[in-house]
């Protein structure tokens, strides 16, 4: 008897072949979410758990706490999912698909363990959609009005895509170790890849765009001095634009999906603060949330699984993709937690 090599998996992706080629029936969809408290009296024990297993006393929580605080102890991320979910069974309708669309938190009511699942299932991941075209294609417009508005005034540009810093060892870890992505591994290779493809298509709308310098920024670091994170800070950076000759900044935050914590602090407070400090123009531009263009694509990429679409037809806006089905082995090994069995990817 062969043990599957992905123990969770659906029979057409337990063997661990990285697109799908068999074409899988599903009986439903789990939309996995972070989590946020809703109230005052949720969020330490909120950020218990997203800390659990760590060891951080509450008076360092704490200091965390006040991003949460600040809007009334509620995190948006549950309205958002709330939103984005019912946008996925309208679109799920309208194709004449019969999926019921559940949706399940890692770290806050409602858990993916009280999701009306059932005890035992098998479950497959939809691949990574950092690169389908609906996911890029929603960051677009807010970044054309962005330069068009700055331009007009004519103001010297400077595009900031901005995603959450990660510690260096697991970014260069991150992605198939067969792969040679670069120092950043795929975490960074994915973000440029989509940053550049965003610029492509917002010059082809705005052809003087093309002369604008873009980067990849980092925020939200929360670890220890002593260990390396991804740089540059975006507050650290934006106060070296004005240096430059840079009169105005167009945020793009292109690693979150929606207006949640990390984007309404750390870039619409600290980062628009830093701007403000450096007396730069700045504006913070729209994430893809229920975007009907991203909504679109994700069950483009449900459709795409059920059928087992070859890889060579499916959609991709970056030379990195299509991404692949089924996880890697040793797909984005976490360093100081080690491998954890894999629901669907393969086990190491």
């Amino acid at each position: 008897m062969t043990t599957a090599s992905v123990p969770f998996a659906s029979p057409a992706a337990r063997d661990g072949a990285p697109y799908a080629t068999v074409p899988q029936p599903y009986d439903a969809i789990l939309l996995a979410g972070f989590g946020g408290p809703e109230g005052q009296d949720d969020v330490i024990p909120f950020l218990r758990n997203v800390t659990r297993g760590r060891g951080i006393p509450d008076e360092r929580l704490e200091e965390v706490a006040h991003h949460y605080r600040h809007f009334g102890g509620v995190s948006p991320i549950n309205a958002q999912n709330r939103a984005l979910k019912a946008a996925l069974e309208a679109e799920i309708a309208r194709r004449g698909l019969d999926l019921p669309v559940y949706w399940g938190n890692r770290n806050w009511a409602p858990a993916l363990d009280e999701t009306a699942l059932g005890s035992v299932v098998e479950i497959d991941k939809v691949r990574q959609f950092f690169d389908h075209p609906g996911f890029v294609e929603a960051f677009v417009d807010g970044l054309v009005d962005a330069i068009r508005g700055f331009l007009a005034d004519r103001l010297r540009v400077r595009v900031l895509f901005a995603t959450h810093s990660i510690p260096v060892d697991d970014a260069r870890r991150s992605g198939p170790r067969d792969l040679d992505l670069g120092p950043g591994g795929a975490y960074e290779a994915q973000h440029r890849a989509v940053a550049a493809a965003v610029m492509e298509r917002v010059a082809a709308i705005v052809p003087e765009a093309a002369d604008v310098p873009w980067e990849l920024v980092y925020q939200s670091r929360s670890g220890p001095a002593s260990q390396p994170w991804l740089e540059p800070d975006i507050c650290d950076r934006i106060a070296e634009l004005p240096a430059e000759g840079v009169e105005a900044v167009a945020i793009v935050p292109v690693g979150f999906l929606s207006d949640h914590m990390e984007v309404m602090w750390d870039l619409d407070e600290e980062a628009l603060q830093a701007a403000a400090d450096a007396g730069l123009r700045a504006v913070r531009t729209p994430t893809p949330g229920a975007d009907p263009r991203f909504v679109a694509g994700v069950v483009d990429l449900v459709e795409e699984r059920m059928a087992a679409t070859p890889r060579e037809e499916r959609p991709a806006a970056t030379p990195l993709g299509p991404w692949f089905d089924v996880c890697r082995p040793g797909c984005c090994e976490n360093v100081r937690a080690g491998f954890h069995p894999a629901a669907a990817g393969i086990a190491p």
